[in-house]
């Protein structure tokens, strides 16, 4: 059995989406993102107290790059994954970390403005120096969907894989702070992911607890 502890608009959401891609049976638990990951009966599962933990035949696994790798592995018949010797292996291996690129600057981004709730707490400057760093993320995944190759409407060259699963996550968090108006290409690719049935089951409910309270969060000069 699998079970997936998750907590919603997190990177744990590409795991979500990625295990609804891959169509396999698995449970879900949905974890607050509070406090209580920080327990001893949660940081037994991931000791760093963050999501998702992912448990899989009798083993516990935790980042979520990581998951994805594992899991593209054990159900190869999805095609999602990219294998040594598979000519997309090394840009599919690129893809999938270059997420986390983008998710760093993301969680700083959140913290500034979700997490330091009270208006001393944050800082205008690394608001604005992370937004242009995400901006700069925006700018890499536009050069790489407007490379002259014949349909490239996904990462990779062969197709739709869980670099995109994990980059397009990445890019659902970021569009909460920066927006992708200038990034037509970038925009388009969104556009066919967030449309995928997989994509939408991932999100949060209607009465769902939230990490985000507003579509998008205005830069703040103090």
């Amino acid at each position: 059995m699998i079970v997936l502890h998750h907590a919603h608009q997190t990177r744990s959401m590409r795991v979500l989406w990625l295990l609804y891609e891959l169509g396999v049976e698995f449970e879900l638990r949905v974890r607050p993102f509070d406090r209580t990951l920080r327990n001893e009966e949660f940081l037994s599962l991931s000791p760093a107290g963050r999501v998702p933990a992912l448990e899989i035949g009798g083993e516990v696994l935790f980042e979520s790059t990581a998951i994805l790798q594992v899991l593209t592995t054990r159900f190869p018949e999805a095609g999602l994954g990219r294998m040594p010797g598979d000519p997309d292996w090394p840009d599919w291996l690129v893809w999938l970390n270059f997420a986390e690129t983008l998710s760093q600057h993301v969680a700083a981004l959140t913290q500034q403005h979700v997490a330091l709730y009270e208006d001393h707490m944050r800082s205008p400057v690394v608001m604005r120096l992370e937004a242009a760093r995400a901006r700069k993320c925006f700018e890499a995944i536009e050069a790489r969907l407007s490379t002259p190759v014949e349909n490239r409407d996904t990462l990779l060259t062969a197709g739709f894989s869980a670099a995109d699963v994990a980059v397009g996550q990445a890019v659902y968090m970021a569009l909460h702070f920066v927006r992708a108006d200038e990034f037509p290409a970038l925009s388009a690719w969104y556009d066919s992911l967030s449309a995928r049935p997989a994509f939408r089951k991932s999100l949060p409910g209607p009465a769902d607890e939230r990490l985000y309270a507003r579509a998008f969060y205005e830069p703040w000069d103090g």
